[in-house]
Formats: structure tokens, sequence, C-alpha cells
């Protein structure tokens, strides 16, 4: 079976050749449907049983589905919460430019937020600058890596300039297909994968329902 990197390679291959590429390359990778465990922790290390400091309260553990669709330039992702909380949907989209992927405004007062590369098949999620007032208020940097069947996501939570949680998400690949929802997916089986872009209030020092 025939990748989306090598599909989108022998497609437009000046998107994905060189070093310069290496974003693009990770996220063709990370195209497809997942299922991510999200455990949080103190950071002390102390599992957390609620969280009482993220951008949606809730419990700890719970489960993602989570869909990524990528062309080589328009990056979406959805969020599904299924298991552990309840419901929960959260859409993202950006696109690349200049080797680098740059996320559509997340909400009130965010900074621009965007991928850069760590290397093959990792890359982080940031504010590209640190000294935004509303990454003072909140900031969540994700660093992720991504093989054939695996996907882990770390990320350290901040608020108002401290250190309050750190998550770790242990993705599953599902299906290399983003195109259709999964059988469990609370929403039903039938309908677009992908919302309407997510708004948050977390720039603004407040919290999403």
């Amino acid at each position: 079976m025939t990748s989306p990197a090598e599909t989108h390679a022998s497609l437009h291959p000046e998107t994905v050749l060189g070093p310069s590429a290496s974003v693009t390359r990770t996220l063709l990778a990370m195209r497809g449907t997942w299922h991510d465990r999200l455990d949080a922790f103190r950071p002390d290390g102390t599992p957390m049983d609620v969280d009482d400091v993220g951008n949606v309260l809730g419990a700890y553990p719970y489960d993602n589905i989570v869909y990524v669709d990528f062309d080589g330039v328009l990056y979406t992702q959805t969020n599904v919460t299924f298991r552990g909380r309840a419901p929960h949907v959260r859409t993202f989209t950006a696109s690349v430019r200049e080797g680098v992927l740059v996320f559509d405004r997340l909400g009130p007062e965010a900074p621009e937020h965007i991928g850069v590369s760590l290397g093959e098949g990792r890359v982080a999620f940031l504010g590209r600058d640190l000294g935004a007032p509303g990454l003072q208020r909140y900031s969540e940097p994700d660093f992720v890596e991504v093989n054939d069947a695996t996907r882990l996501r770390l990320t350290t939570l901040y608020r108002d300039g401290a250190c309050v949680r750190t998550l770790r998400a242990s993705g599953t690949r599902l299906s290399p297909d983003a195109s259709h929802r999964v059988a469990f997916d609370p929403r039903g089986a039938d309908g677009p994968v992908h919302d309407d872009r997510s708004s948050t209030q977390a720039f603004t020092g407040g919290h999403d329902d």
C-alpha cells in the first residue's frame, strides 16, 4: 500500500524534497484517524484525576478520536472526546508557509501559533512570539513524534508564566484515511469528519466549556 507521504511526493515532489520540507513530510505521516489516550500530571509527576488548570476542565485519563487531513499545504485536525469525559469536539486549521505550519487564529487574544520541525517524524506546535500577552496568560506547546503505527504528543501547560501541568497523549493509528467517521464516534457514523474551526477563550485567561 502506498503511504500518504509517498502519494503526495509522486504528485508534488517540490513540496517534500530537501531539509526545508521536514514539516510537510511529518504532517503527511500524521494523516489518518487515531485513537489517543490522554494522561496528565502535576509538575512533580503526580497523576491528575481531575484537570483544574487546563483549557477544558474534566477527568483524566480520557480518550479522543483524532482525524488529521493534510494535502501538502492545508492542514485540518479534529479531536473528538469519546470516553472518560463528556463528548467534546475541537477542530483546528492551518497551512504550510515557507516550510512552517501556520495555524489560523485559535481564539480571542490568541497569538500566532506555528508548527516547526524537530527533525524527521517530529514536530512542535507552539507560539511564534513568547512575548505575546496571550501567551503570558496561557501557553501549551506540543511536541509530537509519529511513526507508521503510533503517535506520541507531550505537552507542558503554563498559566500566568508558571508550569502547572504536563500531559501525555499516546496515539494508535486506526486508519491512514480520515475521510469517514469511525463507528464509535459519539456524533454518529454519518456526517462530516471535521466541524467548523474552534475558538478558545484560553488566551484571555478563561476556560472553554
